[in-house]
């Protein structure tokens, strides 16, 4: 039997903020924003070529406090393109950092090493991953 994970709760302050951040800094598709009256909103994301979406919102969605998600991570098979365009898109991203050695010698030094981190508006942590090859 497969499991497969779906969906992540992002916890956020201002949805409509959190929206923009994801949609057009970061990319994400926006899959769908509905209301249901004035006390429920759920916005679902999903990162470029990704199984998995976020959800933000308010009424339907678990209640945590904002910012309070940390060690999100993305996958991302050049580390140095997904920076590029994180810091082209205006995001506050940190420089590439190699965590440790590289497992299995492949022709890139970086994969699965090479990381970059960046957090959203209200403070959820994203890492973000190179790895270009899975043994």
């Amino acid at each position: 039997m497969n499991w497969t994970l779906e969906v992540v709760v992002v916890p956020v302050s201002d949805v409509d903020r959190a929206k923009t951040f994801y949609s057009e800094r970061l990319g994400f598709h926006l899959d769908h924003d509905m209301r249901f009256g004035e006390q429920v909103r759920i916005v679902q994301l999903t990162p470029p070529g990704s199984g998995c979406s976020i959800v933000l919102g308010y009424g339907a969605v678990p209640r945590m406090p904002p910012g309070s998600l940390k060690g999100l991570q993305l996958v991302v098979p050049d580390i140095h393109k997904a920076h590029a365009q994180l810091v082209e898109r205006g995001v506050d991203v940190s420089e590439v950092r190699v965590l440790g050695e590289n497992p299995t010698p492949t022709p890139d030094p970086l994969d699965n090493v090479g990381f970059v981190f960046f957090s959203d508006p209200d403070g959820n942590e994203w890492t973000v991953q190179q790895i270009s090859s899975r043994g």
